[in-house]
């Protein structure tokens, strides 16, 4: 099929399409070079690119790992299909990907560029029951969330300075959701690239800042700043006062803050303190349910519902097995996921 002129901003097909070629070309593939290795058809990458065929999520991921994209299609898929996200934050996620550095102050929540997906099930789940969002847009919401996540590793990889009050580490999605999610922060933290600090409550009303904010710095050198409302998200650029002021404030906090060391530390005391919240016996529930989901080959699990934010999960042949337990909203944004087609097979 020959190439002609796609314009990205005409459907989200197209915009994926058009990445996709311009991926493509960067790596001195062709369209069949391509298809043959990710086991589809020339055709198909061709009407793909050219915003004729919405691209299947399995070749979004093939041609990530091809390619060598850190996610970035996936990331564009979701994105780019999905109406669940605040308004201005599409135009926010495209300089992040490309962003030389990073620093982000956040209140009240793990930032989300940090978050396990327990935890981000755990918090729009809660905002879908809310009525914030619709449910059926929950998932996409969290799919994005895990996708904006590989920039952390990509390489080059971005410098990255964060600092989160100390009302960042309030449990959510229970003890087990909580202590996963502490051991995220622990292994970020321990990313060369990576500077985490915690601002502790004890600055109380000296705290400069009473909303969340993102300072970025582009390829070309320029800072500039991602601010929310309650309304949506909007990227600064042109106000160079209010970017150096927020810079400012920024520098007031890394002063302020704990030293990274004092931060690890802290997160390690929050991690055992919710340890210690764990039940002390292997808890045994009145029944378990045998799941719906198999793959017809008598892989099944079952579940034990009726505790308070944790579901016990076993292999149905092995009931005297380990056990294992999750956040149920976890849980549920797995169930999502599986219907939804985002693990293929299960």
């Amino acid at each position: 099929m020959p190439h002609r002129e796609v314009d990205p901003t005409s459907s989200p097909d197209a915009a994926i399409g058009v990445q996709l070629r311009r991926f493509r070309k960067a790596r001195g593939l062709t369209q069949v070079q391509l298809g043959r290795r990710t086991n589809y058809s020339d055709s198909l990458i061709s009407m793909i690119e050219n915003g004729d065929r919405p691209a299947p999520l399995p070749l979004v991921r093939r041609c990530d790992k091809e390619l060598d994209t850190c996610q970035a299609l996936e990331l564009l898929y979701w994105t780019a299909k999905s109406s669940a996200l605040i308004g201005g934050f599409l135009a926010y996620i495209e300089h992040e990907r490309k962003a030389t550095a990073l620093k982000i102050y956040e209140m009240n929540v793990i930032p989300g560029l940090l978050q396990t997906r327990a935890y981000a099930s755990a918090l729009i789940y809660a905002a879908a029951r809310r009525g914030d969002i619709p449910e059926e847009k929950a998932i996409e919401r969290l799919n994005v969330r895990m996708a904006r996540q590989a920039l952390l590793y990509r390489d080059p990889a971005p410098s990255v300075h964060i600092i989160m009050e100390e009302s960042c580490l309030r449990p959510v999605g229970g003890p087990f959701v909580m202590a996963e999610q502490l051991r995220r922060l622990e292994s970020v933290a321990g990313l060369p690239h990576v500077m985490l600090q915690i601002a502790p409550s004890s600055l109380g009303e000296n705290l400069p800042s009473s909303k969340p904010f993102t300072l970025l710095t582009s390829p070309d050198g320029d800072w500039m700043a991602y601010l929310e409302t309650i309304q949506r998200g909007y990227v600064e650029r042109d106000d160079e006062d209010k970017i150096r002021s927020l810079g400012r404030v920024y520098d007031w906090l890394q002063a302020q803050a704990l030293s990274c060391a004092d931060s690890l530390a802290l997160i390690r005391t929050r991690l055992k303190e919710i340890q210690a919240m764990f039940p002390i016996a292997t808890v045994k529930p009145a029944s378990w349910l045998k799941s719906s989901y198999s793959d017809g080959g008598g892989q099944c699990i079952e579940v034990a519902p009726g505790l308070p934010g944790v579901l016990p999960v076993r292999d149905s042949k092995n009931p005297d097995g380990p056990q294992l337990a999750f956040g149920t909203d976890a849980w549920q944004s797995f169930i999502a996921g599986v219907k939804s087609g985002e693990f293929g097979s299960v």
